[in-house]
């Protein structure tokens, strides 16, 4: 497509948008039989986009802008291995670690039999830990594995090691420690035999400040409480490239797992990283959980793009972001288990895609990431919500929920779920000043009680909202669910012309980070503000008093 087609679908759509601010999408429904046409199954997932602000003609100009930026071309280039990660100069392919061998060896060539072995040895150590063929220095069964790791070597297991508690099955307790916070580390380690926990610390270059100081620490603590010489030779596993930092630390070679660069740190669950979610799932619920993954890249690649889950996706946060101009999404798992999923999309989508610099390195000249946030329902009913309902701020939501739920309890399942359908609906209907009049008037009040308080009733409606649905939260549905979002993620970059894959702004703050910690040691830091150069000040002036 040449420039000038190009500019005449932006065109189209931002008029076609000026008209959508304005209209109801309530009236849409009565345009035919539009829930079962706004809709899309994949992978055991279900979506219901019905609720979103958009007809079919302006999706299909969506579509129509996304393959002249080269969607179709960007998905095969991604899953073919071509170094689309342009300034690091590295492939992405975090998918291949849950496809097939055959496929791993087209892509991989060589390298795909180094992979077969990490997968082998990641199953091993889970079957000789949950078996008892792999103890402690002093000789004792492990109970409890503390893992060491920040960003993509935190969030993703700990959305699954909650996602998936029932399933939990080794006996093994799991306890994640990211915070470098003192006190956090405590927490932890008060409740935490050194002679029974297996540790693993996760860093790709072993250098990652928090990390290396909480493994530090805890390192100390084990030599304190079991002082046997193979203490951390035996009861500690790294996941890192930097094997001579590695076993500088202590930990031998047999124990390290490699990572690769072409694995992002927030799409890393796939890879050796997810070692500890193994370790409490066990190594069968581990390949479930891949497999439902794996389900949705095949339908991600073939499915066309007006019956693809993750195009689908993409384009209506597009539409909602840069054509009605919504600046948030809220993200309303209504699943205990699913609490944890707002912070880890937080992190795949404003990590990936909060940029304002395009792959070509010019300024881009269109929003990118939406501010991402959201709770556990009903929660987040009584908290947030309030705003998405009576403010004149439009917040796109999506609803999250499972038909079938985890519990002995049914009927706390259907209310549950009565409430997730509930405020879906409401986001979109609101309630208009006429409609809290005709219900006041039924009441006792008198004509001047109605007029004083039916404005505080009102609630303007119009919210558009994506509600998807999981037949149970299993390890099948919860891969195919991050997978869903991953590729989500992946399609908005491609059409926001941006490379989802880097995170300099977050290299910049541990630079920053570094330096402010050596002006507290009394180095100086001549490019630090006053600002900063007084609160260290402060900070070291409390530090002597």
């Amino acid at each position: 497509m040449n420039h000038r087609e190009k500019c005449d679908t932006l065109h189209q759509l931002e008029t076609l948008a000026e008209t959508a601010k304005a209209r109801n999408i309530a009236d849409l429904f009565n345009q035919g039989d539009r829930a079962s046409n706004f809709c899309v199954s994949a992978a055991g997932l279900f979506l219901d986009y019905s609720k979103q602000n958009i007809n079919h003609h302006e999706l299909a100009l969506l579509n129509q802008q996304a393959q002249q930026v080269g969607l179709s071309e960007g998905i095969k280039a991604m899953f073919l291995g071509e170094k689309i990660n342009n300034t690091e100069n590295r492939a992405v392919l975090h998918t291949l670690l849950r496809a097939p061998a055959q496929v791993k060896q087209q892509v991989l060539g060589e390298q795909a039999d180094e992979v077969a072995a990490t997968e082998l040895q990641m199953a091993k150590i889970v079957d000789d830990v949950c078996q008892g063929q792999m103890l402690s220095a002093s000789g004792k069964t492990f109970s409890d594995v503390l893992v060491l790791g920040i960003g993509g070597s935190y969030y993703g297991i700990k959305v699954a090691l909650t996602a998936l508690s029932p399933f939990h099955c080794t006996g093994l307790k799991v306890h994640v420690l990211a915070n470098v916070d003192g006190a956090a580390v405590q927490q932890k380690l008060d409740n935490l035999s050194a002679e029974t926990t297996l540790v693993v610390v996760i860093s790709k270059t072993f250098t990652t400040q928090e990390t290396l100081l909480n493994a530090s620490t805890v390192k100390c603590w084990m030599l304190d409480k079991c002082p046997q010489a193979q203490s951390i030779a035996r009861q500690w596993i790294a996941v890192s490239t930097n094997i001579r930092a590695v076993t500088d630390f202590g930990i031998k070679q047999a124990h390290i797992l490699p990572m690769w660069d072409w694995v992002g740190g927030r799409f890393s669950l796939w890879s050796a990283v997810g070692l500890p979610l193994a370790l409490a799932i066990g190594n069968q619920h581990f390949a479930a959980l891949k497999a439902g993954a794996y389900a949705m890249d095949q339908h991600f690649q073939q499915a066309a793009p007006e019956q693809n889950m993750p195009v689908i996706m993409a384009l209506l946060g597009i539409w909602n972001r840069n054509f009605l101009a919504c600046s948030s999404l809220a993200i309303l798992p209504y699943d205990h288990s699913l609490r944890a999923l707002p912070g880890y999309l937080q992190q795949l989508d404003m990590e990936s895609n909060g940029k304002s610099v395009a792959k070509s390195g010019e300024k881009l000249s269109h929003a990118t990431a939406p501010i991402v946030f959201g709770q556990e329902g009903t929660n987040g009913q009584h908290a947030f919500m309030q705003l998405m309902h009576q403010s004149d701020e439009v917040i796109p939501a999506d609803f999250i929920v499972a038909l079938q739920g985890a519990s002995e309890h049914p009927e706390h399942h259907k209310v549950l779920v009565a409430n997730c359908f509930g405020q879906s609906e409401a986001l979109m209907q609101g309630k208009s000043l006429q409609q809290v009049v005709s219900e006041l008037e039924q009441t006792a009040l008198s004509a001047d009680e109605i007029a004083a308080l039916a404005p505080h009733k009102t609630m303007k409606g119009n919210n558009p909202s994506n509600t998807l649905l999981l037949p149970s939260t299993t390890p099948t549905s919860l891969g195919a669910l991050l997978a869903l979002y991953e590729h989500k993620i992946f399609v908005q970059g491609l059409v926001w012309q941006l490379n989802p894959f880097d995170q300099w702004g977050v290299e910049l703050g541990k630079q920053l980070g570094k330096n402010i910690l050596s002006a507290m040691e009394g180095q100086a830091q001549p490019g630090l503000s006053a600002s900063s150069q007084a609160l260290i000040a402060k900070f070291n002036h409390s530090e002597r008093h």
